[in-house]
């Protein structure tokens, strides 16, 4: 319940951007898809665990502000495995849903992209709790635009949240299968997919 009333304010912020810029103007739906990296978790004795490199999947859905310039609503969700103190494997995932602001440097059908944007990561620890954090992205990418409707986007983007070292979001009765190495924990992620105007 405590994450469903924290996800309420970020649902209708998204709902209200997104009929905001419905009226306003034509949106473009983009869906990618790629590997996102994440940094280590530690043990109790602060040694290394490695998590995995994880395959992920990028929803957006963006609005013209001007010739050069774009709104963006972005979802985005990893899976990581990793074995942690436990011996066990574990899961982490994370869904990031951030608001961007896209620059576009245009040259002809080809298109650079710098984009910034704010918002949450919801981290859920399978064997754990749950919890959401405030989130950051920095983003550069390309559009190679086949026709005014359709282009093919490449992305490298990374994300850095803030957490709370002291939550105990790997812990079940006591036990912490891992636990956060740094208050900042900042990910990385390469993406390719298609951008369709509707």
């Amino acid at each position: 319940m405590k994450v469903n009333s924290r996800l309420t304010p970020l649902t209708m912020l998204c709902t209200f951007l997104l009929s905001h810029a419905a009226i306003a103007q034509p949106l473009e739906l983009s869906v990618m898809f790629g590997q996102i990296y994440g940094p280590d978790l530690v043990t109790n004795d602060n040694s290394d665990i490695n998590i995995d490199s994880g395959n992920n999947m990028a929803v957006g859905i963006a609005w013209q502000e001007n010739v050069n310039a774009q709104g963006q609503i972005l979802l985005n969700r990893v899976s990581h495995d990793f074995i942690g103190e436990n011996q066990a494997n574990n899961e982490l995932d994370i869904t990031y849903a951030h608001f961007n602001g896209i620059a576009l440097y245009r040259q002809q059908n080809y298109v650079t992209t710098l984009s910034l944007g704010l918002g949450g990561a919801y981290f859920d620890a399978k064997q754990g709790s749950e919890e959401l954090y405030p989130s950051a992205s920095v983003a550069l990418g390309t559009r190679y635009e086949f026709s005014l409707q359709m282009a093919l986007v490449t992305e490298l983007r990374a994300y850095a949240t803030l957490i709370d070292e002291d939550d105990a979001l790997f812990c079940q009765q006591n036990m912490c299968s891992a636990n956060f190495s740094d208050s900042l924990w900042i990910e990385s992620s390469i993406a390719v997919g298609i951008a369709i105007k509707f």
